[in-house]
């Protein structure tokens, strides 16, 4: 079991020619609105990758169609508020021709997660269990503190990057998971040394990824295809390495399964559009080279 206390948002994506320079107006040349939000995402996957996810966050009641894509994977949404005061959390998100992406967020109802709501999700925990936290959520620290006490292990995905906040965190943390930018912005907070975490995760898009842990590090290659949107390809892969060790694969079959689904979610528009489902990776792992 895996109990994300994640974000929800709804994603406001505007196609472009190039991302904005600063002071330039620019057309886009399309819109779509979309579930979005890290939490969400990430529970996308690890629920497509075929684990038990219980999500907990917070909306706003008048938005709860953003929980029907998540109810379709079979993520556990039983625990997320719904709000008449607060807007629901989303992202202004542009799109250039590359797939690459710059990203706006206002926390909204992701920054209401209250003491009684975390107790709720932890009393059905096991000792062992994973909790999955980001930065997009308040109360970050205090819900790493609890899961520790209630005997789970604390994976956290430090984004949008807070270094004052992380440092705080990592002392609750089991699996620190950070893309390449993040890392190095870690290292400067920590006066160029490497965070003391049992284990480190840091994606590096298009260069793969690789896990340092007590036992050495694993690489682990990216599939290579044709980017056409690179918004949510870091979330896939988190759900998906999670799920995978969750599903009791060992590390490195989970993160070459995590960089199988990264890589076939930069293909599709989207972010939880382009998270596949579990047999779509089979398929393609079946079929792709590295």
């Amino acid at each position: 079991m895996i109990i994300n206390f994640g974000s929800i948002n709804i994603d406001y994506v505007y196609r472009v020619p190039h991302l904005v320079a600063p002071g330039e107006t620019l057309a886009a040349t399309s819109y779509s609105r979309h579930l979005g939000g890290k939490g969400a995402n990430q529970s996308l996957a690890i629920a497509r990758a075929g684990a038990d996810v219980l999500h907990v966050g917070a909306i706003n009641q008048k938005d709860d169609w953003t929980l029907q894509t998540l109810l379709e994977s079979k993520v556990d949404v039983s625990n997320v508020a719904l709000l008449d005061d607060e807007p629901t959390g989303h992202a202004i998100i542009s799109v250039d021709d590359n797939g690459e992406n710059s990203i706006l967020i206002v926390a909204g109802a992701n920054g209401k997660l209250e003491g009684a709501q975390i107790d709720k999700a932890l009393a059905g925990a096991k000792p062992g269990d994973w909790a999955l936290l980001q930065h997009e959520t308040n109360a970050v620290c205090e819900i790493a503190t609890r899961c520790k006490r209630a005997g789970l292990q604390v994976a956290f995905n430090p984004a949008p990057f807070n270094a004052e906040a992380t440092l705080t965190m990592l002392p609750q943390v089991d699996l620190l998971i950070v893309n390449e930018t993040e890392a190095e912005q870690l290292r400067q907070a920590l006066g160029g040394l490497t965070p003391k975490v049992p284990q480190l995760l840091t994606t590096l898009g298009a260069r793969g990824a690789h896990l340092q842990t007590d036992s050495g590090r694993i690489d682990a290659q990216a599939f290579r295809l044709e980017a056409r949107d690179t918004t949510g390809a870091g979330d896939t892969f988190i759900g998906y390495f999670l799920a995978g060790r969750a599903l009791g694969l060992d590390d490195e079959a989970a993160l070459k399964r995590a960089s199988a689904a990264a890589a076939m979610s930069v293909t599709i528009a989207g972010a939880a559009e382009s998270i596949p489902y579990n047999d779509q990776v089979d398929q393609f792992m079946n079929s792709a080279s590295l």
